[in-house]
Formats: structure tokens, sequence, C-alpha cells
């Protein structure tokens, strides 16, 4: 999955494959976790949004399910 760098203090990557739905997220502490069932127009508000880390934490986290990549 490709990622594009995103402007974070905590997030420093995003991928996201759209035939499954699966958003990645890479930490700047080098983990990756993966989240499934997110909606395309989530991933374009996150890398588009003023603070990705923000967006994330406030729509993302605990909101879908996820596993550790």
């Amino acid at each position: 999955m490709n990622r594009v760098t995103v402007e974070s203090t905590n997030l420093a990557a995003v991928g996201y494959d759209a035939d499954s739905s699966t958003l990645e997220i890479e930490f700047r502490n080098g983990s990756v976790y993966q989240y499934f069932d997110v909606p395309s127009f989530v991933v374009d508000d996150l890398i588009s949004g003023e603070s990705a880390g923000s967006y994330f934490y406030s729509n993302v986290r605990g909101v879908y399910r996820f596993a550790r990549a």
C-alpha cells in the first residue's frame, strides 16, 4: 500500500486501499495500524485537513476496527 506523508506531530504517513476500504496509518514512532471499513471521504478529509492528527483522533480512532500491521 502506498502512503503519503502528512503534516502531524504524531502521524507520519497515511495509505488507503479502496478495494478493501482499509486505511493504514504510520505513526512517527514507527508503528503501523490498519483501520477497516473506512469510507474514502474519511481518508480524503484526513489527508486534506488542517491537522491530520486531530482529525484522526476525533474521527478514526475508536470508531473503526483496527489491527497492528
